[in-house]
């Protein structure tokens, strides 16, 4: 069997100009989707080149389900003092919670700062040094690579928030924050496509599926000893009740019967599968995750084709 070599390529050689070229291309849906896979939060374009003052962040943007502002700073370089200054102008001029910082090498003392700065600021804000690779085997197409180097810790920013609430950490949130974790993990050993972003310490996980006009949420609820997996509907009857008038059809192609609820006092909907868990049991977690996967998977085929089909 003839193998082939894997072999690093010089950025400079794949883009020639950082802002015409690598700001263009990273802002394309398709390379942000992997940065977002990355780095665990689904980013949504809004501007590149967007104007802080006298000065341009490369790229502003938000995370899908939660509008939180994203700043994205490309240096096809080794970092400096000049753009992590930059960063930290344009989070504050946006009001960003989620900073990132993409570039070809870091310096030790620019790890050591973005480091302090996740340890030393709230759990509302985040920082990302991403360094940037490019491979090739033969003559192969270009195959970039994002490598995390630097990344906010979760745990760390929750057990300091609540200290400084002079309360204990709670002990349901932690279980909370772990068992979407091992969830995340346990759909990509899985190879599944379902794109999973940054797990919270809530019972409740977000995740989108082509469409601007519902979401999937799952929820995990040890109190009432109940997991769901629903097609949430923010404000939309009409879209609700094209879905319920395809109820049969639905259920037949889902394989399973659904709880419609129309919520008529509120502008939002609700279509979800129910399962009866007991969250404490971690030994029927990989139960859970299975059950939860199969869910989203055929939700994402069944709902997204029928509300495709609805809005032609």
């Amino acid at each position: 069997m003839k193998l082939g070599k894997l072999e690093r390529v010089e950025l400079r050689n794949v883009w020639k100009h950082e802002a015409l070229d690598f700001t263009n291309w990273l802002a394309l849906p398709e390379n942000l989707r992997l940065l977002s896979d990355e780095i665990g939060i689904d980013i949504s374009l809004i501007q590149t080149e967007a104007n802080v003052g006298k000065f341009n962040v490369d790229i502003l943007a938000e995370e899908q389900q939660t509008g939180r502002k994203i700043v994205i700073e490309n240096q096809l370089e080794t970092t400096d003092h000049d753009h992590l200054g930059k960063i930290i102008t344009y989070a504050s001029g946006f009001d960003a919670e989620i900073i990132v910082w993409i570039v070809r090498e870091v310096r030790d003392e620019h790890k050591q700062a973005v480091d302090w700065l996740n340890e030393h600021t709230d759990e509302k804000i985040n920082f990302f040094v991403i360094k940037m690779e490019v491979w090739q085997i033969a003559d192969s197409p270009y195959a970039p690579k994002f490598y995390v180097v630097s990344q906010p810790n979760d745990w760390a920013k929750i057990i300091k928030h609540t200290a400084t609430q002079s309360s204990k950490v709670s002990e349901t949130k932690l279980l909370q924050l772990e068992f979407w974790e091992k969830f995340r993990e346990f759909a990509q050993n899985k190879g599944s496509r379902v794109r999973l972003g940054k797990p919270n310490p809530q019972h409740w996980f977000d995740i989108s599926f082509g469409t601007s006009d519902a979401h999937i949420t799952l929820t995990v609820s040890n109190q009432l000893g109940l997991m769901s997996c629903e097609i949430y509907i923010p404000d939309s009857k009409e879209l609700f009740f094209s879905l319920e008038n395809l109820k049969d059809v639905i259920h037949q192609e889902l394989g399973s019967q659904l709880e419609w609820a129309e919520l008529p006092k509120k502008k939002a909907s609700r279509i979800k599968a129910l399962k009866q868990v007991k969250l404490s049991n971690t030994d029927q977690w990989e139960e859970y995750f299975s059950w939860l996967l199969e869910k989203v998977e055929l939700f994402q085929k069944v709902f997204f084709k029928h509300i495709k089909n609805i809005k032609k």
